[in-house]
């Protein structure tokens, strides 16, 4: 018994003197901020309220945390809403996405979109796949292409290893084709056996000779690959008109730097356009080379903001023929993603999609160019509604990257441009990265690509056509936030092909 009780005597004395220490250091701790808050002249806060002022920090590093999981509303947050959310995660595991008790969603604000329903909608038996379409019939090998919904551009660089070989396995499994980004082509991209369109970014990575030029030679060496099916030169994205890529140093790894033909370990900075197109002609130029050099179609991407050059563009493809025209025109939102971009431009730069599609849709139509001309929307377009709507509009096919970001895993940490991405998606620390597994995410990549195709389909049956691209504008309408809405095609009616144009095409 005394041998216990001068165990525990011991303990305690022994658990005091640390206690007493712990006290001792916190306290020296306070001290030592104390006097460095007090004396620094570069934050008013901690130097009138020295050591609290800290917390100020903190929690403002905290906050977008706890928003996300204690205080905002199912509809409330940004760039994308935890509904919207939800969505994803649970298509993408293949769980059942059906909610009860009634819409969250406010149908009134301006700008809200509602379809019109029929009293007859098709019976199942009646629906149809949609039908597949012909991109870049004048080119040597055209694109026969299908999926409603596709990959849009996300670099190996900006997405890590396992992120791209998941998607290639994904995009393979669903029917869709993967936008490399312009980060050039890599392993992974082929990993899984589906088709590719590359992406030509204002830095030609992956295609430029040693100058940063476009090399003739390393067009057909990537052409050359049966999966890579269209080219796409990157005139400009979503989140930054106007600027090139932004890849961090310490993204830019020895392989990724090898894949670009550029210096490892160096900031990748992409010029705010190609520099060697500074107008239509030379945009349609370069349309033709990459065209014939590689025979396959090619197209471009752009944020539309100005769009009277759409105009020149399409006189003068009449002017040179119709097979100069580019083979689609990729519309992205000014709303768009990426991992790095500064906030001026990603805050107030560029259409939304909402008005931009239906304007490159309705200039093609009017100079007689629709049909040539393919149209591919992009922008926060992840859910069955916001798909529906761009096929409502006129689109051809709708790409989405953040939307498969979320089928992947991604939370919305907004830690894209860092290299500690929380999931694994855009980061190339090996740690963070084994929270990815290929196998699983690619599976969850067909996944959401079935409910979104599935859930596209549901709108397009209630309205009363059997597959969506049968949709039309007078199938939708749009909330003026004065308590009705008005149709589509009122709101954008779609202009008749101008008789000069007409004529030419019948003769």
């Amino acid at each position: 018994m005394s041998l216990f009780g001068s165990f525990s005597m011991t303990s305690i004395n022994v658990l005091a003197s640390v206690f007493v220490f712990v006290i001792g250091l916190i306290i020296l701790v306070g001290v030592v901020m104390f006097i460095i808050d007090v004396s620094q002249t570069a934050d008013a806060v901690r130097r009138n309220y020295p050591v609290i002022g800290r917390f100020r920090h903190l929690f403002t590093t905290l906050g977008e945390y706890f928003r996300q999981y204690f205080f905002a509303m199912d509809r409330e947050e940004m760039p994308f809403n935890r509904a919207e959310r939800d969505w994803v995660y649970k298509s993408a595991r293949g769980a059942d996405n059906t909610i009860a008790f009634g819409s969250t969603k406010t149908l009134t604000p301006a700008g809200t979109v509602i379809f019109v329903n029929c009293p007859f909608p098709k019976l199942s038996e009646d629906n149809e796949e949609a039908p597949a379409l012909t991109i870049g019939p004048f080119a040597e090998n055209p694109y026969v292409a299908q999926s409603l919904v596709n990959i849009s551009g996300m670099s190996f660089g900006a997405i890590s290893q396992p992120a791209v070989e998941a998607l290639s396995k994904g995009a393979a499994m669903a029917g869709c084709w993967l936008n490399t980004g312009e980060g050039g082509l890599s392993p992974y991209h082929l990993r899984g056996g589906g088709d590719i369109v590359f992406q030509i970014g204002t830095a030609k990575y992956g295609v430029r000779d040693a100058a940063g030029n476009l090399s003739d030679d390393k067009l057909r060496e990537v052409a050359a690959h049966d999966q890579v099916k269209m080219f796409e030169l990157k005139l400009s994205q979503g989140a930054k008109p106007g600027k090139g890529g932004i890849l961090p140093a310490v993204k830019v790894t020895e392989e990724i730097a090898g894949i670009r033909g550029i210096p490892a370990f160096q900031d990748s900075i992409s010029p705010n356009r190609h520099v060697d197109i500074d107008s239509v002609p030379d945009l349609l130029d370069m349309i033709v080379r990459i065209r014939d050099v590689t025979g396959k179609p090619v197209g471009f991407k752009t944020v539309v903001g100005a769009y009277g050059w759409l105009e020149t563009l399409c006189q003068e493809v009449h002017k040179r023929g119709i097979e100069s025209a580019p083979d689609f025109i990729t519309v992205d939102s000014g709303d768009g993603g990426t991992g790095a971009a500064p906030m001026p431009l990603m805050d107030n730069v560029g259409l939304p999609i909402k008005e931009s599609l239906p304007v490159v849709v309705d200039i093609l139509t009017k100079f007689g160019l629709r049909e040539r001309v393919k149209v591919i929307a992009s922008g926060k377009l992840i859910t069955p509604a916001e798909v529906a709507w761009a096929y409502c509009v006129g689109a051809d096919f709708v790409v989405s990257a953040r939307g498969f970001m979320f089928a992947l895993g991604c939370i919305q940490a907004l830690k894209c441009n860092k290299n500690t991405c929380p999931t694994g998606i855009t980061t190339h620390d090996r740690r963070l990265q084994r929270g990815l597994d290929p196998e699983v995410k690619s599976v969850r990549v067909k996944n959401f690509v079935e409910k979104l195709n599935d859930g596209t389909s549901i709108i397009s049956h209630s309205c009363g056509v059997s597959q969506p691209r049968a949709l039309k504008r007078f199938h939708c309408r749009i909330a003026t936030g004065e308590g009705k809405s008005v149709p589509l095609d009122e709101r954008y009616p779609v202009p008749a092909v101008m008789a000069e144009y007409t004529s030419r095409d019948a003769a």
